[in-house]
């Protein structure tokens, strides 16, 4: 397979399809070691409400500081809030650079997954992500006969310094593995998103592609669908954006706009404190009693509030901290 793939973005263009939405769930907190489980419930609660799919225990959710422990208490009280709807939660596996592919604890964390009645998405780790593509899809095909279905995921690493993004032919030996249903793409470049919606086009098309891309949210009027932290922040208006693409109505691009200028300012250098833009941005919307990130998370300064004070009034929001 060729290193790049040709395509022509116009004709990729899909106006009038329906979105998938998926939304990772963020952690409201008391302090910065204390969740604020009431503030979580009604906020997963919400984004159901809206129309979104919640994805638990991501990194917007500080999967990677939570511990087992608190992971099991999400998914618990996940199928709890839901009684049965659907979620997609991470399967996440803490190691260092040089570990060995721990099949043993992905699996549990997916069992653990399925048996609250979710659909697990597979974080990356060193052992999952040493070598090359065939080594890499071997892990995976074990992966796959622990489940009957789960979610691919390519991380950036100005995200997470576990995360790489595949080659083509390796991407494209995922869609060979019949459990893998679909894969978030968190790149943050458009090109080799681009390249993976043909290759899905062509070898796949029921294979879900969310876009991961908090700095490119319009990937979804080409084909993508999209699992992003960024809707976190306003799962109502996402679920506004995506029914104005549906019906064709010209205000997606004027609410788009508005998100992705949100998306630009939460997602700068360092990318990862977004997890604290949005909990200033949920306090500011009265659904987060305080602003707090889980500690050892990085932090914005206070000095964001009034610029995330005005985006909420351009569109159309009435803060009320």
């Amino acid at each position: 397979m060729p290193n790049s793939i040709s395509f022509d973005p116009l004709s990729m263009l899909q106006p009038g399809r329906v979105i998938r939405g998926a939304s990772a769930i963020l952690l409201p907190l008391s302090d910065a070691r204390t969740i604020d489980w009431s503030a979580w419930e009604a906020h997963l609660s919400r984004t159901v409400e809206a129309g979104l799919t919640p994805a638990v225990n991501m990194d917007t959710g500080y999967v990677n500081l939570l511990g087992v422990p608190l992971e099991d208490e999400v998914l618990a009280r996940t199928q709890t809030v839901l009684g049965g709807q659907p979620f997609i939660a991470g399967a996440f596996v803490g190691d260092e650079p040089g570990a060995a592919f721990n099949l043993s604890h992905y699996a549990s964390r997916m069992e653990k997954i399925a048996a609250a009645g979710g659909l697990p998405i597979i974080f990356q780790s060193f052992g999952l992500t040493s070598g090359g593509g065939p080594e890499i899809l071997a892990r995976y095909e074990q992966l796959a006969s622990r489940c009957d279905g789960f979610l691919g995921f390519e991380l950036t690493t100005d995200l997470a310094r576990f995360g790489k993004v595949y080659d083509l032919e390796t991407f494209t030996g995922l869609l060979k593995i019949r459990q893998c249903i679909g894969a978030k793409h968190s790149s943050f470049h458009r090109e080799p998103e681009f390249e993976r919606l043909v290759i899905r086009d062509r070898e796949r098309p029921d294979f879900i592609l969310y876009t991961g891309n908090d700095l490119a949210i319009d990937m979804v009027m080409y084909g993508s669908d999209y699992l992003l932290g960024l809707s976190t922040f306003a799962p109502d208006l996402f679920a506004r954006r995506d029914r104005y693409w549906r019906t064709r109505d010209a205000r997606f691009f004027e609410l788009n706009d508005q998100l992705q200028y949100l998306g630009a300012f939460a997602f700068r250098n360092p990318g990862a404190a977004y997890k604290h833009t949005a909990a200033q941005f949920l306090k500011l919307r009265g659904w987060a009693r305080t602003d707090f990130a889980y500690h050892g998370s990085p932090t914005r300064p206070a000095t964001d509030v009034p610029i995330l004070r005005e985006i909420a009034l351009m569109m159309g929001l009435t803060p009320v901290a």
